[in-house]
């Protein structure tokens, strides 16, 4: 008891109820507190989804509606990392020009009504060079990500020039800066972030609540309120250095578990890490601010990621306790110009020289890719966003149980159903997985839960290989009570008087919903059109699963991306000799330098006539190692071939660019390089061919 009362007295201490000036309209600010639990926004709990986006990596001209596609996704919190080489890429000279206007993408998310977390380093790493601390930073000799004096004058520097950015688009100025996270997976002292916040807080960020990576555990604590540690887990990692599928324990993604944090992220630089947590972070509430949305391509291992990898993470962080998911990332990017060299990651840089990334595509395989496209997780994610936005406030402060803590946690257990549960006062939500990346889980017959005194469904159900749900039990809804369902609720929504329950079938789970100790069988998916069960006070729609992603989405965003013609292809020079691929610093393939094109097989491709360029993208079926696109010799995107179609955003080229060239290069055999097993017909077609471009189209994009 009395550590409760600490921990709510902290979070009172934490809230502000500001009033700010509004160009002296006095518009009240909402108060912010968190405790255990969740985040509390005016006495309200909330179930969070925060999406990451990097705002230099998009056009500034599209930064308004791909942030407006983002809240539609159901993104209720913006992260963004402010990478120091993007705007002080040469010393004392900073540029917040163009892409790189931080503040103008924080009056976006401001006019969308989205809250955001700024990343402000001063070391992010997101796959930039040098983690994004500029190269005159580390050629310094200052030591870096400590408390070196002059390190730390650098990042004041730093600091001073993001809050000119952010100043009166603050929490307590009335605008959307909710909370600044220090440095990223740092292992070290936690004086040192605790120097980063005094810098920023001198700087003027005063703010709800400020966070830092709680992976992995630091070396000593921080105060505790100082900062709420937010944790991560990905499907796959192309940081392994193996180039073997399934490495690493990723597999732990896809079991309940307690314990917040992964073993498996960025196991390259932290090596083994065991499950053990900085002493005192169980008592924060459980956020994350990386769960894998998709994964990044690096040259030795080409991670392909499917739909399901990530909406079965999620359902596990969800059913695990987590009350905040973080996507990392939610939107893809591309690496803006730099002055002096390229911004990627690659093992030739001085520092964070763990992996070769592309040079310009940041895709990341996200919900929304590097061009906005609406790939197919958006939809099946935006089930649980809409959940999260209609019944977080009664998810938020209720427990996580995992019934089978006794079970083997170990890569494929198949010998039982994985499940846990969150309950407060007898109500709460079953939490299934019947899914393991690279595993095929055995369907699970004759299934019913048992929690206390109640058992359901009242007969049996099948959960199938591959199904991930969230199931309701004594949930009180318009005056009801929803003794249990084998239907995943979505959303709910009043209209005159009415509540409207929107519920999601499970493939191949007969629809039963139990309401006031009455059961009722023989439900039928009927959309959105007429309530498959209609009751004083209360309609019930059955939707399917293709519905429930897309439901009260604009009409532009539920329409199918169609092909809009079809580009001539000509090739205009043959692959030359075969590069040798070498190993760089870390031991593992080191991706081609520029000069490596020029004896690239090279295609010319013409943009058709009368192409409407405003949504269109430019879509490239081939085989090769790597695929570089040019204009006028500029190198525009970059492509590391797994299995995936190579696209760009036909709005992007120049006024009047009637033609691209594409450059190839081939594979090779006996490639020190990890590909899909999806694929192995392809590489093998690929490794006899050298390469091939199969077809080049303008599509639509979704």
């Amino acid at each position: 008891m009395k550590r409760r009362l600490m921990l709510l007295g902290v979070a009172a201490m934490m809230g502000l109820a500001l009033i700010a000036a509004d160009g002296g309209k006095g518009k009240r600010v909402p108060e912010v507190t968190w405790d255990k639990y969740s985040l509390i926004i005016d006495g309200k709990r909330q179930a969070a989804v925060m999406g990451e986006v990097h705002y230099s990596r998009i056009p500034a001209d599209e930064w308004t509606h791909e942030v407006r596609k983002m809240k539609e996704g159901g993104i209720t919190i913006i992260a963004t990392y402010v990478f120091w080489n993007h705007i002080e890429e040469q010393e004392g000279v900073f540029d917040w020009s163009g892409q790189r206007n931080l503040r103008r993408f924080i009056e976006i998310c401001a006019e969308e009504g989205l809250p955001v977390i700024l990343r402000m380093g001063p070391y992010c790493h997101g796959e930039a060079r040098c983690g994004g601390i500029p190269d005159w930073v580390v050629a310094s000799g200052c030591k870096l990500r400590s408390e070196d004096p002059k390190f730390l004058h650098y990042v004041e520097a730093l600091y001073r020039q993001i809050y000119t950015q952010a100043q009166g688009l603050l929490w307590k100025d009335g605008g959307p800066v909710i909370a600044c996270q220090f440095d990223n997976e740092y292992r070290g002292h936690g004086s040192y972030l605790m120097a980063l916040k005094g810098i920023a807080q001198r700087c003027g960020f005063e703010l709800p609540f400020y966070t830092r990576t709680g992976w992995p555990e630091l070396r000593t604590p921080t105060p505790f309120g100082a900062m709420i540690p937010l944790y991560g887990d990905y499907a796959d990692g192309f940081w392994d250095r193996t180039v073997t599928e399934g490495a690493g324990n990723y597999w732990k993604a896809f079991h309940f578990k307690s314990f917040r944090s992964s073993t498996a992220i960025a196991s390259e630089q932290l090596g083994d890490q065991k499950e053990r947590l900085t002493e005192g972070d169980e008592q924060y509430p459980y956020f994350t601010c990386e769960l894998g949305g998709g994964m990044m391509t690096s040259y030795h291992r080409r991670v392909y990621l499917y739909p399901e990898d990530a909406y079965s993470m999620a359902v596990v962080k969800l059913g695990s306790g987590s009350n905040l998911l973080g996507y990392y990332m939610y939107h893809g990017g591309t690496n803006p110009e730099g002055k002096l060299t390229y911004l990627n990651e690659m093992q030739r840089t001085p520092f964070t020289n763990h992996n070769d990334l592309p040079v310009k595509t940041y895709d990341f395989q996200a919900p929304l890719g590097e061009f906005g496209q609406r790939n197919p997780h958006y939809y099946t994610l935006r089930t649980l966003h809409l959940f999260m936005a209609d019944f977080g406030e009664q998810l938020a402060p209720m427990e996580a149980y995992f019934p089978q803590a006794d079970k083997p946690v170990e890569k494929g257990a198949d010998g039982y159903l994985r499940w846990a549960y969150r309950e407060k006062e007898g109500s709460g939500f079953v939490f299934v997985n019947n899914y393991e990346r690279f595993c095929t889980l055995s369907d699970k017959k004759n299934v019913r839960f048992r929690i206390g005194d109640l058992t359901f469904p009242r007969r049996g159900i099948t959960i199938a290989s591959g199904t991930m749900a969230v199931l309701p039990f004594n949930l009180k809804v318009a005056g009801y009570n929803i003794d249990y369902a084998t239907m995943q609720p979505v959303a709910m929504r009043s209209e005159a008087g009415v509540a409207n329950l929107y519920m999601m079938s499970l493939e191949g789970v007969k629809p039963e919903l139990s309401i006031d100790g009455k059961v009722r069988g023989g439900l039928k998916v009927r959309g959105t059109g007429q309530p498959s069960l209609k009751l004083q006070g209360l309609n019930v729609y059955l939707l399917s699963r293709d519905e429930a992603g897309k439901l009260f989405l604009p009409a532009e965003a539920v329409q199918e991306a169609s092909t809009m013609a079809a580009c001539a292809v000509e090739k205009i020079q043959e692959p030359g000799k075969l590069r040798t691929i070498s190993k760089g610093v870390q031991k593992v393939a080191e991706s081609p330098v520029d000069s490596d094109f020029d004896a690239a097989a090279v295609y010319r491709i013409a943009i058709p006539e009368g192409v409407d360029r405003s949504n269109a993208l430019l879509d490239i079926d081939y085989l090769g190692d790597v695929a570089r696109l040019y204009v006028d010799d500029k190198l525009i995107d970059d492509n590391f071939w797994n299995g995936r179609h190579f696209q760009y955003a036909l709005w992007r080229l120049p006024a009047g660019c009637r033609e691209v060239e594409l450059r190839i290069l081939p594979l090779q055999k006996d490639m020190p390089v990890y590909f899909p097993s999806a694929f192995s017909a392809e590489v093998e077609e690929g490794i006899r061919v050298g390469e091939r471009v199969n077809g080049v189209t303008v599509v639509e994009r979704k």
